[in-house]
């Protein structure tokens, strides 16, 4: 039979517990014979675009990872991490969404970001413990519920690929991404320039406005300071704007000295600004589904 989402985060790493890397049609097929899951409940679906099973599975797969009990060591490939000896070692009978709150990073993945509005305190939309309370919730309540947890999961999932690309790749992914935001132009700057300044983007047709940009893949280290005095030192008389992207982010003293630069007009994207614009622009990323909310068209009964 088909279990309930939340059983099957500790079957998954049991599926796994050998150390090998595993594709999630793989762990799928595993837990396929743990389940017992029937031919008729393997072809369930959901919303009828995909398998209510695989569903599950690649949910709690993606919760698992924001805890480190799994890791991606090749794109669609995941295995376990020595975290999972420590679980192990408790002998649990199941892994719930409470259990994974003993690690801040689950803690992170689930709190709202500083752009979310909260309407109520008392309710963390991107907590999946709520989506259960559904007594108290409207059908338009579970659907932004939902929609913020799948959102996380796509940035979470979208960073992660982008720390892995090679930089010089992530130059051309930004640049990608200036394009589908309307910038008219791009020139690649001298390698003798290369380090501080990667682009050089034109704001309208006749290049009579120019911006410097500087794209940093970093996976751990932030930007700092001297970053920030290094590139002023290295725009030119005739360049007054500047736009710095980074899959990290910027230091407190590093972002105050770009509000300080008054010949310079500098913009900060740290991973959080970049992966919303990606998002927005639909880089690196694919609509999977589009629903439509549709409600009773009240002007067409009315007696005018």
């Amino acid at each position: 039979m088909i279990p309930k989402f939340n059983k099957t985060m500790l079957p998954i790493l049991e599926a796994i517990s050998d150390w090998k890397e595993y594709t999630l049609s793989e762990v799928v097929e595993r837990l396929y014979l743990v389940f017992n899951v029937s031919d008729e409940e393997k072809k369930e679906k959901v919303a009828n675009w995909t398998l209510s099973f695989n569903n599950k599975v690649w949910w709690w797969k993606s919760y698992i990872r924001q805890a480190w009990l799994i890791s991606h060591p090749k794109r669609w490939v995941f295995k376990i991490t020595k975290e999972w000896k420590n679980v192990l070692s408790e002998n649990l009978d199941e892994i719930t969404v409470d259990y994974l709150k003993k690690y801040p990073s689950f803690v992170k993945f689930i709190t709202p970001n500083k752009k979310q509005k909260i309407d109520n305190k008392d309710n963390n939309s991107n907590n999946i413990d709520n989506i259960e309370n559904i007594d108290d919730l409207t059908p338009m309540d579970l659907i932004k519920q939902w929609y913020d947890n799948l959102n996380k999961v796509l940035q979470s999932e979208l960073l992660e690929e982008l720390k892995k690309v090679d930089p010089y790749r992530f130059e051309k992914i930004i640049l990608e991404l200036f394009k589908k935001m309307w910038y008219w132009d791009f020139e690649e700057t001298p390698k003798s320039w290369d380090g501080w300044i990667d682009w050089i983007i034109h704001q309208d047709q006749l290049w009579i406005e120019r911006i410097y940009t500087q794209a940093k893949r970093y996976t751990k280290n932030k930007v700092w300071e001297r970053d920030i005095r290094n590139f002023i030192w290295a725009m030119s008389g005739d360049v007054n704007k500047w736009i710095f992207v980074t899959t990290s982010d910027f230091d407190k003293k590093a972002i105050k000295k770009a509000k300080e630069a008054k010949l310079h007009k500098i913009i900060l994207i740290n991973w959080d600004d970049l992966i919303d614009l990606m998002i927005k622009y639909d880089i690196w990323v694919q609509v999977k589904n589009v629903y439509k909310i549709k409600k009773v068209d009240s002007d067409f009964f009315s007696d005018n």
